[in-house]
């Protein structure tokens, strides 16, 4: 399972949706990393393989980052990689 996280503007929790496939993952990062190179389009939604009909819809602009990474047995309830706050 492979994991695309964001970053938003003056939120303490980054906003998540996950991949089976690595070519799928990386696909979506490349879309929200060339939205945030052109500003366009002005909203994403995105949408969750392992919990069907979660979707969330992000305001490009509020974007600061975004990551991609695989999700592990090892890091299953541990700590994120990346965004992460906690110790």
């Amino acid at each position: 399972m492979y994991v695309i996280e964001l970053a938003l503007r003056m939120s303490p929790v980054p906003v998540s949706v996950q991949r089976k496939e690595h070519g799928d993952a990386e696909a979506l990062y490349q879309q929200i990393r060339q939205a945030l190179e052109q500003g366009q389009p002005r909203m994403l939604e995105l949408t969750c393989e392992k919990v069907e009909g979660k979707k969330v819809t992000v305001l490009i602009s509020e974007v600061l980052a975004v990551q991609l990474y695989e999700k592990t047995a090892a890091t299953g309830g541990s700590k994120r990689p990346g965004f992460s706050f906690d110790s």
